[in-house]
């Protein structure tokens, strides 16, 4: 298994970042020496993030953080109260858009719809720095 941590700098307010780009490159390289095919999976090492296949920039992204808020509104219910208002929500964020996902690799390239993309999901602005770690797995 060939594995590699990118970072990504989330700027410290709620993002979807697409991390395409990123995934593209690493399967392509990773996946050379085992003819093209295999799995990546998507890994993000923490707590208050998530990792979502999303169509980007037509406006799904923001509609997503938009019913996100609905659902995880940012004020004073939380019991974890640590950090900014409403910080709780980060922690109970990744049950509703897990902290993976694995997208098949098929002569290299990734195998996702057309108008899907591989999304950091972030609601923590306590915490602008984050890693994503992507693995390939040979098929």
């Amino acid at each position: 298994m060939k594995s590699e941590v990118i970072r990504v700098a989330t700027g410290g307010h709620e993002t979807v970042h697409d991390i395409t780009p990123d995934c593209s490159r690493f399967a392509a390289e990773a996946s050379r020496e085992s003819g093209g095919d295999g799995l990546l999976h998507v890994f993000v090492p923490h707590a208050t993030a998530g990792v979502a296949l999303i169509e980007l920039g037509a406006g799904s992204d923001d509609d997503l953080l938009a019913a996100l808020g609905d659902l995880l509104p940012a004020d004073d219910r939380w019991r974890h109260r640590h950090g900014s208002r409403g910080h709780g929500r980060s922690h109970v964020m990744p049950a509703l858009v897990p902290p993976y996902a694995t997208v098949p690799v098929l002569g290299g390239r990734l195998a996702l719809g057309t108008w899907q993309s591989v999304a950091l999901v972030d609601l923590n602005v306590d915490n602008p720095d984050r890693q994503v770690r992507l693995s390939f797995l040979p098929g």
